[in-house]
């Protein structure tokens, strides 16, 4: 699709239509999809993905200019969390540290002191001074990190979950095991630890992708959005996989059409913008993280 406009990158998140993944110069999860926004050296970058990942190539691309091609297509666990709640569970435990989960708006980034991404929650926080951590915002996220550190998490906010993951049941995993014998089971980490200790492997979906290659069963099936299928199936030929549930499926990022994104190429058009005070808090956030070794 930007063959014809190479001044411009187009960035697309593994859950996202796949066309569009087919017409992106990359796909990857959110830390890949963070990398690489710092990488391309384009004017325009263009992120097919919800609200708080063109938010992130923003920050860490002031002198660039990022779109987002269809604004309404938010992240519902960011839109849970604002800097205020933060601010209060710093209050409560004044010697934590705030890691927070990129899947935040960048005002919570901009009040915090480290971001991570699935992929490398368990990473950042062991690599943290501090012996407490405040946690934010997803609560299953929280607890995966909690089983994997000696230090003490404090979920911020208690509630927070992605909607599309928590839906997933431990019988949903049970009932697929019985329609596909033999099959490895595989699960995000934004899962309930119920129906994370129900899987075969629990991990980013970077991490998924990675397993899918190396495990010697020959039929997966995935406990992620849907999207994921594509990737997998394009990146890992002669493997089958298949959804956990049918109701894995995150409407935001499915309005992240062909159509959308082509438009937002030729208009240049709509552009992201973050104000100055608060990128410069979110970027430090985002670069803390960024400079450690991947995972």
């Amino acid at each position: 699709m930007t063959r014809n406009h190479p001044d411009v990158t187009l960035l697309a998140h593994n859950y996202v239509r796949p066309e569009v993944q087919d017409a992106a110069d990359f796909v990857g999860d959110s830390l890949e999809l963070a990398r690489l926004a710092t990488g391309t050296g384009t004017p325009f970058i263009v992120v097919a993905g919800v609200d708080f990942m063109a938010e992130t190539a923003a920050v860490l691309n002031p002198d660039r200019t990022v779109l987002h091609p269809e604004p309404c297509a938010s992240c519902a666990m960011a839109l849970r969390l604002r800097p205020e709640a933060v601010l209060a569970a710093r209050a409560e435990h004044p010697d934590a540290a705030v890691v927070a989960y990129v899947n935040t708006s960048a005002e919570v980034k901009a009040v915090s002191d480290i971001c991570c991404t699935s992929a490398n929650a368990v990473q950042v926080v062991n690599a943290l001074e501090e012996d407490e951590v405040i946690f934010l915002p997803d609560r299953n996220l929280a607890a995966h990190v909690a089983a994997r550190t000696t230090k003490t998490v404090f979920p911020v906010p208690a509630l927070g979950c992605c909607p599309v993951h928590q839906i997933l049941t431990p019988a949903d995993l049970a009932a697929a095991r019985r329609a596909y014998p033999g099959a490895e089971v595989m699960v995000h980490p934004e899962c309930t630890p119920a129906v994370q200790d129900a899987a075969d492997f629990t991990g980013s979906t970077s991490q998924m992708l990675r397993r899918a290659r190396e495990t010697p069963a020959g039929t997966v099936i995935v406990g992620t959005e849907i999207g994921m299928l594509h990737r997998l199936e394009r990146d890992v030929p002669g493997k089958r996989f298949f959804p956990a549930s049918p109701l894995l499926v995150c409407p935001d990022m499915k309005m992240m059409t062909l159509e959308v994104v082509e438009r937002a190429i030729e208009r240049r058009s709509p552009a992201v913008t973050v104000t100055a005070g608060v990128a410069g808090g979110a970027r430090a956030a985002l670069e803390r993280m960024l400079a450690l070794p991947g995972p």
